[in-house]
Parts: C-alpha cells; sequence; structure tokens
C-alpha cells in the first residue's frame, strides 16, 4: 500500500467540499441552498442512486482518513436520514413530503462539514505508530498537537 501524505488527506478535503456544495449547495439563495441531492430527489430512482453513492462516496473519504468513531457516527446518522428520506419518496403517493424534506435537509452538507472539522482537528504525521512509540517521537507528537490548539489527536499516515 502506498504511503498517504499529508497533501492526500488536503485533496480529500478538498473533495469532500466539492461533493458539499454539488450536493445540497449548487445554488444557494441566501442562508439555504439546493443542489443536486434536492434536485434529484424528484426524479424517481435517479435520486435515491444519487443521495446514497454520494453518502457512500464520503464514508470512504471517512475511512480513508481514518475518521474518528464520534465523527463516522455523526455522519452516519445525517446520511442515513438523508437516504432514509430519499428513498420514502420512492413509495407512489408518498412521494411529495419526502421529497421537500430531502430538498431542506443538507445530509450531504452536514455529514461533509463533519469531515471536515475531523480533518481540520487532526495532526498529521508522516509516520507509522508503532516507529514514532518505538524512538520516542510519540510523546513530542502528542506535545505539538496540544501545544497548537484545537487539536483533538494524533493521526499517523503510515499506518
Amino acid at each position: 500500500m502506498a504511503r498517504r501524505t499529508i497533501g492526500d488527506i488536503e485533496k480529500i478535503w478538498t473533495n469532500v467540499e466539492g461533493v458539499k456544495k454539488l450536493s445540497d449547495r449548487a445554488v444557494g439563495i441566501g442562508p439555504f441552498g439546493i443542489g443536486l441531492d434536492g434536485l434529484l430527489t424528484w426524479v424517481p430512482v435517479v435520486g435515491t442512486v444519487y443521495s446514497v453513492g454520494a453518502a457512500g462516496w464520503l464514508l470512504v473519504q471517512a475511512a480513508r482518513v481514518k475518521a474518528s468513531p464520534t465523527t463516522v457516527a455523526r455522519m452516519l446518522a445525517y446520511l442515513g436520514l438523508d437516504s432514509l428520506t430519499t428513498m420514502v419518496g420512492e413509495v407512489p403517493f408518498l412521494d411529495f413530503v419526502p421529497s421537500v424534506v430531502d430538498v431542506l435537509f443538507p445530509g450531504h452538507l452536514m455529514a461533509a462539514r463533519a469531515l471536515q472539522k475531523d480533518i481540520e482537528t487532526t495532526h498529521w504525521v508522516e509516520a507509522s505508530e508503532r516507529e514514532a512509540k518505538a524512538s520516542g517521537a510519540h510523546e513530542r507528537h502528542v506535545a505539538e498537537m496540544r501545544a497548537k490548539g484545537g487539536l483533538r489527536r494524533v493521526a499517523y499516515l503510515h499506518d
């Protein structure tokens, strides 16, 4: 497996930003916005495929950056609710209310923000945790994380 770098993490953050805007903020209307997720929810099957696909992609990105379990749980809640409202919209005669809720509930945006915050509050180290602990550098990395303030965890990219 190729070793990841801080540049890889930055690229993931940028890609998540793109999905966030595309899904829920392609067109801004004051504090509100609408994106592909809200527009495609009115198209049978296509909206569900997009919503579930975008949710899956965000969760894969969370796995790639080894997001904290709390962040993944929050993402699952946001994305699950978003995908559930989209899927309920597939039921005949029940399609209007879930479609309106899906337009108004920015689940992809909320999950993407949670992942981006997790990335921003992590002290990234281009090394292996096992090697850092063996050499004594782990304590230095924890001290650096605490000194920066606002960071919550240390993540090693070569594990």
